[in-house]
This record gives C-alpha cells, structure tokens and sequence, in this order.
C-alpha cells in the first residue's frame, strides 16, 4: 500500500483552491461538509510543529478524512476519533475492529444492491454493531447528499442514471474498508461528546485538536447542520470556552459568520478565511481558527 508522507506533498499557495480529485480519499462514507479541500493545509499546519504531535484528537469525526490522512501518513503517533452519532459511532467502531472490519469487507462485495434488497436491509433489526455499521453505510452511500439526517431519502435518478447505485462502488469500498484496517493502532474510536474529549484532552501540550463541529452558528450562517445532521444543536459560547483550555496547538473550521468571528476575537483565537469549492463547483470561503496561524498565508 503507498503511504503519502507531507513532506512528498508538492508545494502549494495557500489562497489555491484545493482539487479534491487530487486528495487521497480514504473514507468509505459520503459525507456532508466533508474535509477533504482541506487536507493540505492540515498538512502545512501539522509539518508547521516544531515536533510530530504525539497526540491528535478529532472530537467531531463525521467522515473522518482528515483523522484518516492523520493516521495513514503519520503525521501524530496516535490519533483519537470522538462521535456521538450513534449510526456513524457503529461504521467507525467496525472498522477498527480486526475481524469486524474483515465482515464489513466481505459484507459490502457480497452484498447485491436492489431496492428490494436495500429496503429488506435496513429495514431489519441490526443484532449487533457490525450489522448496525453496514446499514448505516449503506444508507449513506444511497441517500440523497449521503445525508444520514431524518428526512433524507434514496437517489431516484443518480449518476448517469444509475440510481442508488451511483455511489456504491463495492471493490473501492472493500479497498478503504481494508486500508483503514491496516492503520488501526494508530487510530482510537471513542463514541460520545465531543466537548467532553476536549475536557479531557485539553491540558495535554503535546496533543493538537482538529475541531469541526457539525452545526452552524449565527443567523448569518447557511444553518445547514439542522437538515444535515441528527445532532445540530450547539452551545458555540461554551465550546469556545473550552477550547480556550487546550494547552497544545488546535485548527477549527467554521462558516464564514459574523458570529462566529466576534466569538473568535473575544476568545484571543486568530481566525483567517480559506477558498474551497462546494459540490456545486462554487466557490466559497470557510473560516479556520486556531491560537496560531502564522502557517497560514492568507488574508
């Protein structure tokens, strides 16, 4: 299997917009406000450390991608994965587990998808977390946006008509499933709130955080978390606040909102926006926050 160290990265400005066709995709899900686009500057932040971080923490998975790069370039000598969603808690706890993660693999190649066969799936009562983890996944790689959240449904049309198997590729789901399980002990699954692993975390100099939270604050803010997500509400203030704990170095991403700038401001924290390109091919600014941005060549 190839390994993607950051320093084999080529260089790039940080106003560029990133091409995620370029990024290694090592998640098996679909995710809404997926990170991919931001996958190189993690890289310019962590190679910006005078030492590899010992510890890297990601308290609001989702898709994991960029807990995954973490992990599969060794970029921190552990990363830790914290969520609280109970349906996205079972795919990542199957995949870390050694003889699940080989079900889930066989599971996804073996399993022959048809509306028939999708609704008799996830309509069944999954016995044990395996099961549980490849409903979900199949959910996520079917539905509308890959949105988990209730009120989301199945693709009709899809990707040059192919319905809800447009996104079901099994033999490059099997890959990610298996890659992923090759860079298991570098990587812990903890499922609950994601404040609390900050709390926890937080006094630990050489731990970094990546922290990505699943809502939007403001009234300004596009309120996607509240049609994306099962979990949405957020008490941003008290989030803040405990970050202003961390002891280590930390990276937030945000909606660009006026809200959330001024929080950053009250909190001593430096925030700067990035350019990424939305699934529409839209061009968009996404705000980063952190305790030090001096890695960050934008204004």
């Amino acid at each position: 299997m190839q390994q993607y160290a950051f320093w084999d990265c080529p260089e790039r400005t940080e106003s560029e917009i990133v091409n995620v066709a370029q990024i290694p995709q090592r998640s098996p899900f679909r995710y809404p406000g997926g990170k991919t686009w931001l996958v190189p500057h993690v890289r310019t932040w962590l190679r910006s450390l005078r030492k590899k971080p010992r510890h890297f923490v990601e308290p609001f998975l989702g898709g994991g991608i960029v807990s995954l790069t973490v992990a599969f370039e060794d970029l921190a000598e552990q990363v830790t994965m914290v969520e609280l969603d109970e349906e996205v808690a079972a795919v990542w706890e199957t995949l870390l587990n050694e003889h699940d993660n080989d079900w889930l693999a066989r599971r996804v190649i073996e399993f022959d998808l048809t509306r028939e066969n999708f609704y008799k799936e996830i309509s069944a009562k999954a016995p044990d977390t395996k099961h549980r983890g490849f409903q979900t996944l199949l959910k996520n790689r079917t539905f509308h946006g890959g949105i988990l959240a209730p009120g989301s449904g199945l693709l009709k049309h899809g990707e040059n008509g192919k319905g809800i198997k447009s996104r079901w590729y099994p033999e490059t789901l099997r890959k990610r499933i298996q890659n992923i399980k090759y860079f298991s002990q570098r990587m812990t699954f903890l499922r609950g709130d994601g404040i609390t692993a900050i709390e926890r975390y937080a006094a630990q100099k050489t731990a970094v955080f990546f922290i990505d939270p699943p809502y939007t604050a403001g009234k300004s803010g596009k309120r996607a978390g509240t049609r994306l997500y099962t979990h949405f509400e957020l008490d941003h203030e008290y989030l803040f606040s405990r970050v202003e704990k961390i002891k280590g170095d930390f990276l937030m991403t945000y909606d660009n909102a006026d809200e959330v700038r001024h929080l950053a401001e009250k909190h001593g924290f430096e925030s700067r926006t990035i350019s990424m390109m939305n699934t529409h091919h839209a061009t968009m600014r996404e705000l980063v926050i952190g305790n030090n941005l001096s890695w960050l060549n934008v204004r």
